[in-house]
């Protein structure tokens, strides 16, 4: 069954993103590591649709942020966000529990001090993998977000993989 939602979001997301090629390559490139870290990780079903879900959600805000406050700001995005994604999903035959715990993700998924639980992390790890090359990280301050943030195994193996090794593959 999630595969079926999953596929209803991404297109709500396309469709709301429109053209804006960017956001949405961000957001498929965060869903893409969301999964696979949740699926090495060994998450059940339920937490992998929350987080499937709250990927694929987690930047919807920001469009309404910069209409109504010319910002993109995390604190402008997060709040927006958890409301248009409500107007996206609600309607949605998804469990409730599943549909506040997205809600809460994509409006927190930047407060790191406030991680809860496995789903958390894992969208707060693959959203800073993307982040690190889009907004292109040092090394150095790569290391200290692996050291103060990274939990899953996953996670590290990947940053590590991608942007700490010393020899590119």
């Amino acid at each position: 069954m999630n595969d079926v939602y999953t596929n209803k979001i991404l297109g709500l997301m396309l469709d709301y993103n429109g053209n804006d090629v960017r956001r949405i390559n961000h957001t498929l490139k965060v869903f893409a590591l969301a999964r696979n870290i949740a699926q090495c990780e060994n998450c059940d079903k339920h937490t992998l649709a929350i987080i499937e879900y709250a990927a694929i959600l987690h930047d919807i805000g920001l469009h309404k942020a910069e209409e109504l406050y010319s910002s993109g700001m995390v604190r402008y995005h997060e709040d927006l966000g958890s409301k248009v994604a409500k107007e996206l999903i609600d309607d949605l035959e998804i469990d409730s529990d599943i549909k506040d715990r997205v809600y809460f993700l994509i409006g927190n998924h930047h407060s790191y001090k406030k991680i809860d639980g496995m789903d958390f992390q894992i969208l707060v790890e693959a959203d800073l993998i993307v982040n690190m090359y889009e907004d292109e990280y040092g090394r150095d301050t790569i290391a200290r977000v692996k050291q103060k943030i990274f939990k899953t195994e996953t996670g590290k193996s990947l940053l590590d993989s991608m942007y700490l090794n010393d020899s590119p593959l």
